[in-house]
């Protein structure tokens, strides 16, 4: 018996010493400024990655980070769509900064074009791509999607005009903000 107590005592102390910290102890937080570290991504087949500095609208901050354009189809698990014109498509972050969850809506933002003109997502498109359409965005949370427009063949896009969703600063989110593509 007494050789089963000491191995058993035995095992205890090499376990313990496996231990990085004491058992219930939390670890240390991290030092101000740290980062997450987010592993880089291969850009898609025909995007251009782009560097435009984040963009904020209430309590929304917005990453376009990627453009592709003249797409004459998308393909989905389920269909192939043609344009009418081209297909353009934006890779979109979008992060809410606020304490509170915020109502987005993929439908609201706007793709403007050197002729002046303002295009809403493509709804077949969107849903081809199994992109959401209205959701919740969490506080604090972030979120990648794609955006996708058909515009005019020969239309070149300049910018997104991109709305955060109701805040408690603009109830009615009517102003947005003007991302420039280039």
């Amino acid at each position: 018996m007494r050789g089963l107590v000491g191995a058993a005592i035995g095992l205890a102390a090499v376990l313990s010493g496996c231990s990085a910290a004491p058992a219930g102890s939390v670890p240390a937080p991290a030092p101000a400024g740290a980062t997450y570290p987010l592993p880089p991504r291969p850009v898609r087949p025909g995007e251009t990655p782009l560097h435009i500095a984040p963009a904020t609208e209430g309590d929304t901050v917005f990453e376009v980070i990627g453009l592709t354009t003249g797409m004459a189809t998308i393909l989905g698990s389920h269909a192939e769509w043609p344009a009418k014109g081209q297909f353009v498509r934006i890779r979109l972050v979008v992060i809410n900064n606020g304490r509170s969850s915020v109502l987005f809506d993929t439908n609201r933002q706007l793709l403007l074009t050197a002729d002046g003109q303002t295009h809403v997502p493509d709804s077949q498109a969107m849903l081809i791509k199994r992109q959401p359409g209205q959701f919740d965005l969490g506080a604090a949370d972030r979120l990648e999607l794609d955006l996708y427009y058909d515009i005019p063949e020969d239309g070149t896009p300049t910018a997104l005009r991109a709305f955060g969703g109701p805040s408690l600063q603009d109830l009615q989110d009517t102003t947005g903000v003007d991302i420039p593509l280039r």
